[in-house]
């Protein structure tokens, strides 16, 4: 249970979007993958880096929350791949040229899990302490070559640059947290090592991320049809155990803010085992954008938020996953228009 848990403000900050087009006109993927994916566009970032493109979506998410440093009793941060610099601490750039406060301010590193992670240890952190009030939760990656391959380092899923952020309250806000679960099974947590052997950084290294090569090496050992029950076995108790703790049923969500998977995921994993149609979801939009790491979730919200698909009295559902393998789910109930979004027509 989440308790007294507000949103007071959201937002993202992405670069401009390349078209699928100038991609396969540049060779960075193929017709087939393109196809499978379904994406018709992704962010891609000029030189921002992860911390900078979250530290740019929380002064926009504080301003909307109207919140100033003294709101403010955690910062967390959650980034899948390289932050920008070896032993650093980016939650604490970001508390720097977000916040500006002296709060405890913490990196959270659950790969594309990482932000419903993080919004699940604030609410926790704030339920704790009386004198607690607010928290700040950003997420930010760039998934640059020649390390990662926006499109073939996790073939089925394109990789997109951008930041997000979520300003959670105990006091008020536009929307209320009526439930969040999540789920884990390390069982699983090889599909993203492939039974490489642990040790020190090597020259040997592959230079470029393959998921998809663990994958194929885990699924192997394992067997696909284990594997896939398994991921579908998670899916199911965070998405039931959300909706059954905030005594709600699938069909009383308005809007659906799911993972930027590429479509044939989306099929696979939320539109046909429920029968969520496509257009209640974000999918038309992040079709535009690609999955931003820890932060599918939060910009999802924001932009059915802002857009107004999702208005006062309708719930909406974040959903996140991420290797390890752990899923989360959420209910959210819009109480308010905030100032910044859309009416619907």
């Amino acid at each position: 249970m989440t308790g007294g848990s507000y949103i007071a403000g959201c937002a993202a900050w992405l670069p401009p979007a390349v078209p699928t087009e100038r991609a396969l006109e540049a060779g960075e993927c193929d017709p087939p993958l393109a196809a499978a994916t379904g994406m018709l566009a992704v962010a891609v970032a000029d030189k921002e880096s992860g911390p900078e493109m979250a530290a740019r979506a929380a002064r926009t998410a504080l301003a909307r929350a109207g919140a100033g440093p003294a709101d403010i009793d955690l910062v967390l941060h959650a980034g899948l791949y390289f932050q920008g610099h070896h032993l650093w601490a980016p939650a604490s750039y970001v508390q720097r040229a977000a916040v500006g406060n002296a709060c405890p301010a913490m990196e959270v590193r659950q790969v594309s899990n990482g932000g419903m992670a993080a919004l699940e240890l604030a609410t926790a952190y704030l339920d704790a302490s009386a004198a607690r009030t607010g928290a700040l939760i950003t997420t930010g990656d760039r998934m640059n070559p020649p390390g990662f391959d926006r499109w073939r380092s996790d073939p089925g899923t394109v990789y997109a640059d951008g930041g997000t952020a979520l300003v959670l309250s105990r006091a008020t806000g536009f929307a209320r947290i009526r439930s969040l679960v999540t789920v884990s099974d390390p069982e699983l947590e090889g599909m993203h090592r492939g039974g490489d052997a642990f040790g020190a950084p090597s020259l040997e290294e592959l230079p470029t991320v393959d998921l998809d090569l663990h994958k194929r090496a885990y699924v192997r050992e394992v067997g696909r049809a284990a594997t896939a029950a398994k991921v579908s076995a998670g899916q199911e108790a965070a998405l039931t155990g959300a909706l059954v703790e905030a005594g709600v049923a699938l069909e009383d969500v308005k809007g659906f803010a799911l993972p930027h998977m590429g479509l044939r995921r989306l099929r696979a994993g939320f539109f046909a085992p429920y029968g969520i149609d496509p257009e209640r979801t974000t999918w038309p939009w992040s079709r535009h954008v690609g999955h931003l790491g820890a932060g599918d979730p939060i910009a999802g919200f924001d932009h059915l938020v802002t857009t107004g698909a999702v208005g006062p009295g309708e719930l909406c559902l974040l959903a996140s996953v991420g290797a390890g393998f752990s899923w989360s789910c959420a209910v959210v109930e819009v109480l308010s228009r905030p100032a910044w979004a859309a009416v619907r027509r």
